[in-house]
């Protein structure tokens, strides 16, 4: 398995934006002093309750300027916002400016709202994301010139400024559960990955086929699944749900509520997530069922092997600083698990 250190720069009781962004370069730093394979961030526009995180270049060239060996990225660049090209010239100069560390994450956006201020087309999102991808591996399999042309966007020998460091292109994750953009990603060698709000036997059905037809289609390498949730560790099991548990809470009532989504799923007639959101804030529920990672060592290191056994994943994308947590208490919680749970998966493998 690998791990990352993921973060919404979730806002904090008490502190400003400059002051959440600081203690986040801190932790960054930290990781990567640890071991931790990965940094990444999300992009989240409009939604100052939740999230202080709108630019993914940002986040990556900070988190590059301050580690030396985590690969950093987005997970990811909400791709049916903008110009593909524009999407592209980022990516090829953070691969440079990262010494060709760079992860590129996209997504295709989930709610219908989150579009609006952007003029976002929500209905061909999918195909949209897709199409950014397409402009990508023309772009850097022609960065001289390249042409192309798509049903959204044609470009006619338009040239980069440079050439990406990492060939042919850098590491490209597409995060859906959607069958037919998961055939795509199986066909083209792009990993994939999903959130804990999709019950994790759910998702393995669908990443199973993933995974068959990503071994029929060749590839010289196993796919990633990435899987993101969040972690708190501490001594013991009491102790840590006593800190976590309440931390968890604020972050799913007062950062990122999920009523409305547990709504869809079930007009979706997707009764087994519709029920799992509705009980997210029940600690005896999240307990019993697994939901987030929250514990000592031991029982963390034995839960995330169930759930990468029962989701069917190999990256783990945790999320260490949320709600009421102090910077000790995360910074805690990031060793113990970085020394006492990395080392007990890191040979595993789920898949």
């Amino acid at each position: 398995m690998k791990f990352a250190h993921m973060t919404h720069i979730w806002r904090k009781p008490g502190m400003t934006p400059a002051e959440r962004w600081a203690q986040l370069w801190r932790e960054v730093e930290l990781a990567d002093q640890l071991g931790y394979d990965y940094g990444f961030c999300v992009e989240h526009h409009a939604s100052p309750r939740e999230s202080w995180s709108p630019s993914p270049p940002l986040y990556v060239a900070g988190a590059a300027a301050r580690t030396r060996q985590m690969r950093v990225g987005a997970m990811g660049w909400v791709a049916p916002f903008y110009d593909p090209l524009r999407v592209v010239e980022e990516i090829v100069a953070l691969d440079n400016a990262t010494g060709g560390r760079l992860e590129v994450g996209l997504v295709s956006g989930l709610q219908p709202d989150t579009f609006a201020p952007f003029k976002g087309d929500y209905a061909h999102r999918r195909e949209r994301t897709i199409e950014c991808y397409e402009v990508l591996k023309a772009a850097c399999a022609s960065p001289a010139g390249f042409t192309y042309q798509g049903a959204f966007h044609d470009y006619a020998d338009v040239p980069l400024q440079m050439e990406p460091v990492q060939k042919p292109h850098p590491p490209v994750w597409l995060e859906t559960r959607n069958p037919e953009q998961l055939s795509y990603l199986a066909r083209e060698g792009i990993n994939t990955g999903y959130v804990l709000y999709l019950p994790r036997e759910d998702a393995a059905r669908v990443y199973r086929e993933y995974l068959r037809q990503w071994q029929a289609a060749g590839h010289p390498r196993k796919p990633n699944i990435n899987y993101w949730t969040l972690i708190y560790v501490d001594e013991t099991d009491e102790r840590a749900w006593e800190i976590g548990g309440p931390s968890w809470t604020y972050a799913f009532t007062e950062n990122q509520p999920l009523t409305r989504l547990a709504e869809n799923r079930r007009r979706a007639g997707e009764l087994n997530g519709a029920r799992m959101l509705e009980h997210f804030t029940d600690i005896a529920y999240l307990r019993e069922h697994q939901i987030g990672l929250i514990g000592s060592p031991e029982t963390v290191a034995a839960s995330l092997r169930h759930c990468a056994e029962e989701g069917l994943f190999n990256t783990l994308l945790g999320e260490f600083n949320f709600g009421y947590l102090s910077e000790e208490q995360v910074t805690r919680s990031l060793r113990l698990f970085a020394e006492e749970v990395m080392p007990r998966l890191r040979e595993y493998e789920p898949y």
